[in-house]
């Protein structure tokens, strides 16, 4: 064995490593890093108390998983419809379907922007692949600003797993997390980003709760003004006793249009605005509509009164898979194809099937019509434009009369001069009159 080469080689990953990454870590070496946020209340305010929030992760995640994986072969790019990386695919875990895995893997990325997927390898070759709970695993980070290991943890108990130094990969786990503009080491999730509007569309939601509890009333004030003898002001008693009986009688549902009886000197007023006043539904309206924008839907696809950006259905459904759903789609993509793909060997490469998408049939029926008109490509030009390989004498232009192949318009360049002499001849005494 070479020592001296081995050295070398050595020496120049340690020169490969980045400098400002140490600078990350320059305290804390070692130690799990804390999320900046609390993806419990993520889950809890937005997923489960946001019918916004919920319809826009449950149609991006369960759009995305539907889309279906391809594997090719780098070398030749021929699709390769039997490998056990697509049946590891097709069922990832004894306790979830492809689909179902997947769309665990996209929610918990939308709902805290970091999801993570554990390998369980058997033989040398993954075997099982299953989604955690992005809030009970820290990144344990290095004296190079790399991760060094990640820790799960649950009920009191944890579990770690390590990532190789050099390519700062784990073979056990993989971390997908979004971008971030002021984290090092976790993902940014879009639900930060729209937190204030899904507070103020919840809001709005308690505020109607609480007025149709009301009996769709306002809330106002009982004024005493007293009359004759009648002592100034009431005692703490009355002030309590009064309290009691109007949440009572009055308040509720079952007593709606109940009148109220007032005694002497005592006297209601309104004080607070009615929803007309407050703008309340137009404004409910514009929280999720920025919520929905913040997701990337449409806001007409979860059912937002006069949000008709786009002409029609089909339209905001293809601006659906641009905007939110085959983004998402590429970034696990290119994810598994740098984590797993290569546990298979060095030759598969995952893509997906974007014919197989229904949504974007519109799109593709409007690019098969304007490659079939266009006469100024081969046939094998035409096929290789939608996908399909060349054929043998493809090579040929076709004209729209007849779409025959040109070269059988005119057999030569004589017979091209002879036919412009003829229609010379034909038409020269008519353009002489």
């Amino acid at each position: 064995m070479n020592f001296r080469a081995a050295w070398r080689a050595l020496r120049g990953l340690e020169h490969k490593a980045s400098k400002t990454h140490p600078i990350l870590v320059t305290y804390g070496v070692g130690q799990e890093k804390a999320t900046p946020k609390d993806y419990a209340q993520f889950a809890q305010e937005g997923y489960q108390k946001s019918v916004i929030v919920y319809r826009c992760i449950e149609m991006i995640s369960n759009n995305a998983a539907a889309v279906p994986w391809v594997l090719k072969s780098k070398r030749d790019r021929k699709e390769i419809e039997k490998h056990p990386l697509l049946d590891l695919l097709q069922r990832p875990n004894p306790l979830q379907g492809g689909a179902e895995f997947f769309k665990s893997v996209y929610a918990f990325y939308l709902i805290s922007g970091n999801s993570y997927v554990e390998n369980i390898t058997a033989r040398k070759l993954p075997k099982e692949l299953w989604a955690l709970r992005p809030d009970r695993v820290r990144v344990v980070p290095d004296a190079k600003g790399m991760p060094k290991s990640y820790t799960y943890k649950v009920g009191g108990r944890s579990v770690t797993f390590q990532v190789d130094p050099v390519t700062g990969l784990s073979n056990e786990i993989l971390h997908v997390k979004s971008f971030h503009p002021l984290d090092d080491w976790y993902g940014m999730s879009a639900i930060e980003a729209a937190s204030f509007s899904i507070d103020q569309h919840n809001e709005a939601g308690k505020w109607n709760a609480r007025l149709l509890g009301n009996s769709a009333r306002a809330s106002g004030a009982l004024i005493y003004k007293p009359d004759g003898d009648m002592p100034s002001t009431l005692t703490e008693q009355q002030r309590a006793a009064l309290r009691s009986e109007i949440e009572q009688f009055s308040s509720g549902g079952n007593n709606a249009g109940r009148p109220m009886v007032l005694e002497g000197g005592l006297d209601w007023r309104e004080m607070s605005l009615s929803p007309k006043d407050m703008d309340w539904l137009a404004g409910k309206d514009v929280s999720a509509r920025e919520v929905a924008l913040t997701f990337g839907v449409p806001p007409q696809l979860v059912g937002i009164d006069g949000s008709l950006t786009f002409a029609n259905f089909e339209q905001a459904r293809m601006a659906l898979y641009d905007d939110a759903v085959l983004p998402l789609v590429d970034k696990i993509k290119d994810e598994l194809n740098r984590w797993l793909c290569p546990m298979f060997g060095d030759d598969v490469t995952l893509e997906y099937d974007a014919d197989d998408i229904q949504a974007l049939e519109p799109r593709r029926k409007e690019k098969w019509e304007s490659v079939k008109t266009a006469d100024f490509l081969t046939i094998n030009e035409k096929r290789a434009a939608l996908g399909y390989d060349p054929i043998d004498s493809g090579d040929l232009l076709l004209v729209n009369a007849g779409a025959v192949p040109l070269e059988t318009v005119f057999e030569g360049e004589d017979s091209a001069v002879e036919a412009a002499a003829s229609a010379e001849e034909a038409y020269g005494d008519n353009s002489q009159e």
